[in-house]
């Protein structure tokens, strides 16, 4: 179904061709913020020049001029044309499309026959999982969701961290303190602590940092001790992951991390030798690129490889055994420079499907203000603010709803909801403050609050006894059912946005309009009695089947009773 912007701009098309294209009038078209205004409104400001004549009477003379049975009336606002729609008609419309489509309401087919490869989340082995890789996880499963939902196919891959000179530091570390007794009872918090203990102790003691050096060069040359160590620490890492994913329901398809890489890097090296691309700095290899971009670093002078060279190899292979159309980088910001470089290296060896590579930067998380450090222990980690928040929950339940069954899974889904949404309804790329208070809300924008909202919902549809409402035709639409009713229109508009812009946050900001919406509709109507009873039950149940759907997006569950 066209959106109703795309359907005003056709009745404006016929009159504004050729001054502007459909196109362009879809650009201009605006959702005046009083309803007073009408529900779209388009300005003719940019008409006024070729026209030779004032926006004021431009919009006057074409106000009366405009006809279409969808809108009720057209009306002159100074230099606006104000479109009323046709509430009945846009019900109808809206809320029957919604009950038929269900969960596939809001879908789009533009992706269709396109692959997207996502790199998200990438975890360091040996760490805890932080708060800081909450953000690229959770905002890249959701961009992931939000592709599918545009017909898109998708691949997910966790480049795991899993190579590189703190994993000398690791062993040095481990030799030099560790206890296996003590890693095996709790790998990834023992682990941790070496890690830590080596930034610390490496302040008084400059020599650890050769003991680093020289243990990842093991590493890297295959002695056994050291492999053996590295795969003990990854496997137990990956094991500890997994169980954070299992409970944020993301999944992955690859788990290739940096170690993967190690054999397909030389060739990549030949290949920028070949193209004569590499240039000697100071005893190390670079490829000039752009006045403004620093040359991209390929090889230091000890002859060790770098970010830049595996991450050129891994563009290789994904290029080869994806055949992607797009690849995108969920990253952090600091992270942009890097980014910059591996695009313009891929253009400079010729390979013209660089220009599909994205880089898809955010913000941090913050402490008290400040930005967060594993190298000096000051971090969160997810899966203690995961079982806190979650233990919250449960207890917020036994108070205001002892009755409740499945108490601990509702509890789950709540708590981890309200820790996805919290970082979700942040524009991606700013930072933001780490709050239990702020996550478990259940009231204003947080993620308890809209899955209260479908449940009440749900709570009335069982109470109704209606499984399958139809909203008639010539029900009268009051103006809290217009706001909702609007809000649902727009769904699937924001859909595509949120996609478009790479930024969640606006479709978060959808599903709460709704939801707000829908609590003012329900304070102020008597929803299971009184006149036009299916069509208040179809509209009830039209707002359930969006709001599930808007937080599967996201990552989040729904839960029927809470």
């Amino acid at each position: 179904m066209k959106t109703y912007t795309e359907r005003y701009a056709e009745t404006l098309t016929q009159k504004l061709e050729p001054s502007l294209s459909k196109e362009a009038i879809i650009s201009l078209i605006e959702v005046p913020k009083h309803r007073g205004h009408g529900d779209l409104a388009f300005p003719c400001f940019q008409l006024a020049k070729e026209w030779k004549r004032s926006p004021q009477a431009i919009a006057k003379t074409l106000a009366v001029q405009l006809n279409d049975p969808l809108f009720t009336s057209f009306q002159a606002a100074g230099p606006y044309i104000n479109a009323f729609l046709n509430r009945e008609v846009v019900a109808q419309e809206t809320l029957t499309e919604i009950l038929q489509k269900e969960e596939d309401y809001g879908a789009h087919d533009f992706g269709e026959g396109q692959v997207i490869v996502l790199d998200l989340s990438s975890p360091n082995i040996a760490k805890p999982f932080s708060m800081g890789h909450l953000r690229s996880t959770v905002i890249g499963n959701a961009i992931a969701q939000l592709a599918e939902k545009c017909g898109f196919e998708t691949v997910r891959l966790n480049y795991i961290g899993d190579w590189g000179t703190q994993f000398g530091k690791l062993i040095a570390a481990y030799k030099r303190w560790g206890n296996e007794e003590a890693v095996k009872r709790a790998p990834i918090a023992e682990l941790f602590k070496l890690y830590t203990r080596f930034h610390t102790e490496a302040v008084q003691l400059p020599e650890l940092e050769d003991e680093g050096r020289y243990w990842f060069k093991e590493l890297e040359a295959g002695n056994e001790e050291a492999l053996s160590l590295w795969r003990w620490f990854r496997e137990e890492s990956i094991q500890a992951f997994n169980a954070i994913y299992s409970l944020l329901g993301v999944r992955f398809d690859s788990l290739n991390g940096e170690a993967f890489y190690n054999d397909k890097m030389e060739p990549v090296v030949t290949e920028l030798q070949e193209k004569d691309l590499l240039e000697e700095s100071d005893g190390a290899r670079v490829v000039r690129l752009e006045a403004s971009i620093p040359p991209a670093l390929i090889k230091k002078k000890d002859g060790a490889t770098l970010y830049v060279t595996r991450d050129l190899a891994s563009a290789l292979y994904r290029k080869q055994h994806y055949h992607f159309d797009y690849s995108f980088y969920v990253a952090g910001n600091e992270q942009t420079l890097h980014f910059n470089q591996l695009i313009q290296v891929l253009k400079k060896m010729g390979y013209c499907w660089a220009e599909t590579m994205e880089h898809i930067p955010f913000g941090m998380i913050l402490k008290e203000g400040k930005k967060m450090s594993t190298r000096q222990g000051k971090v969160v980690f997810l899966e203690q603010v995961l079982a806190d928040i979650i233990q919250q929950a449960v207890q917020n339940i036994r108070e205001k709803n002892p009755e409740l069954l499945d108490q601990e899974r509702v509890a789950e889904q709540v708590g981890v909801g309200a820790v996805i949404y919290h970082d979700l309804k942040h524009h991606r790329q700013n930072d933001v403050e780490f709050s239990y208070d702020d996550m478990l809300r259940f009231e204003g924008n947080t993620g308890p609050y809209l899955q209260y909202t479908h449940a009440r919902a749900l709570s009335i549809l069982r109470k109704s006894k209606l499984s399958k409402p139809v909203y008639k035709e010539g029900a009268t639409v009051t103006d809290q059912m217009w706001e909702l009713i609007t809000q649902l229109t727009y769904f699937p508009g924001h859909i595509a946005d949120a996609f478009e812009w790479r930024d969640p946050s606006l479709l978060a900001k959808s599903i709460y309009k709704i939801a707000q919406c829908f609590n003012h509709y329900y304070a102020h109507t008597r929803i299971l009695v009184g006149g036009d009873q299916e069509q208040k039950i179809a509209l009830t149940k039209a707002t359930a089947i969006v709001i599930k759907e808007g937080l599967r997006l996201l990552g989040i569950q729904a839960p029927e009773e809470m």
